[in-house]
């Protein structure tokens, strides 16, 4: 393995293995583990729920508990219905710009991550040690990382703090939303649609929930939790999916309705999933056939680290912010502080506008300024 790889040499290599979420990354795990080992890493590889996909948790230096953890996920969003105009598994340059799936959210940050591996592996003199941790199936609700976190928790690991690699501009994010998936079942009585009362209409019954929603929705909003540093700065519910009914003159006996909750850090949606319950078990007792069910699908909390923890201020020192920011969208954070009890934050290249779109980029300038970040950060292991 050659481990001499230039940043942008890596990101090439990490590009090419197409790991969109829900399925296989183990080809990457591979290379990088390989990539690790010869480098002296001491490597750890957690298998996941599926097949073929995998976690990586790696160390550098002394097995001490006062190390800083590098975090990044491997997988990425699909590209099929896109417009790319490159292949977006070969990291093609053009007009000064590195383009490919996934070059800003993530791997941009591994590639630096192994960058950063690379430096702390020349250092013999390191007093506390580089952890590095790869996970898969982020992009599908953070829920790949629970098996590495589990066991690493079941081992007592312990480290200074974590810096999660998603992409913000190398600016400093010390708490983000939280995150509730859930669907609601509505189950009623098919019949011709030429007698609709002989029927119970589930999508009748959806449309009710979905307006319940939007009223809680609305009370979140105005008589809610409130914080100011968010661009939204109050929980949030939304129906994205809504599936139902077989054929135009047939009363629907099923329809199913999926909706989140974006959760300020330390909200707990259970009494507003509790509300719910409570209107659809009114919509049944009044609705002859109706039954409604609700479950959870996903859920990962929120992360707020506070603006006095020495890890953050040390961080913030190291890129030059001011203060930290906050951010609507989620990261494997919360899951890192929830499991292990570290203070975390969120600082990587490249812009969050630019994932999960045709022709994702990442500036040459803005990897080069994540290799010196990270080198900075192995630097205060000495």
């Amino acid at each position: 393995m050659n481990t001499s790889l230039s940043t942008r040499d890596i990101l090439e290599k990490l590009i090419a293995f197409p790991t969109l979420c829900r399925t296989e990354n183990v080809e990457l795990i591979d290379w990088i583990e390989a990539f690790l080992r010869d480098l002296g890493a001491r490597c750890l590889r957690v298998a996941g729920e599926h097949p073929g996909r995998f976690n990586l948790f790696a160390s550098i230096g002394p097995e001490t508990d006062d190390g800083i953890v590098l975090s990044g996920h491997s997988d990425v969003v699909p590209v099929e219905g896109q417009p790319w105009t490159t292949d977006p598994f070969a990291l093609t340059e053009r007009d000064g710009k590195l383009y490919g799936r996934g070059t800003s959210d993530m791997k941009g940050f591994l590639a630096c991550m192994l960058v950063a591996a690379r430096h702390a592996a020349q250092k013999p003199d390191l007093r506390a040690p580089l952890h590095l941790a790869f996970s898969h199936d982020e992009e599908i609700g953070c829920v790949g990382v629970h098996s590495l976190l589990r066991d690493l928790a079941a081992q007592g690991f312990k480290a200074r703090g974590c810096v999660i690699g998603e992409p913000t501009g190398l600016h400093v994010i010390s708490g983000h939303k939280g995150k509730l998936a859930a669907k609601i079942t509505c189950h009623g009585l098919a019949a011709h649609s030429a007698n609709p009362a002989r029927g119970c209409n589930a999508i009748s019954l959806a449309a009710s929930m979905v307006k319940a929603i939007e009223e809680l929705q609305e009370e979140l909003k105005n008589n809610g939790i409130l914080d100011d540093h968010f661009e939204v700065p109050y929980s949030t519910m939304q129906v994205g999916l809504i599936r139902g009914g077989v054929a135009l003159n047939i009363v629907p006996d099923l329809c199913d309705v999926q909706f989140e909750m974006r959760l300020l850090p330390g909200a707990d949606p259970q009494p507003w999933i509790e509300r719910l319950r409570q209107e659809a078990a009114r919509l049944c007792a009044n609705t002859p056939h109706a039954r409604i069910e609700i479950e959870t699908l996903n859920a990962y909390p929120g992360l707020d680290t506070a603006e006095d923890v020495s890890f953050l201020r040390d961080i913030m020192r190291i890129t030059g912010d001011n203060r930290a920011s906050r951010i609507g969208f989620g990261t494997e954070g919360g899951l890192f502080n929830e499991y292990l009890n570290m203070p975390v934050v969120v600082c990587g290249p490249g812009s969050i506008d630019r994932a999960h779109k045709a022709d994702e980029f990442i500036l040459p300038e803005e990897l080069d300024a994540c290799g010196y970040f990270v080198k900075q950060i192995v630097d205060t292991l000495l």
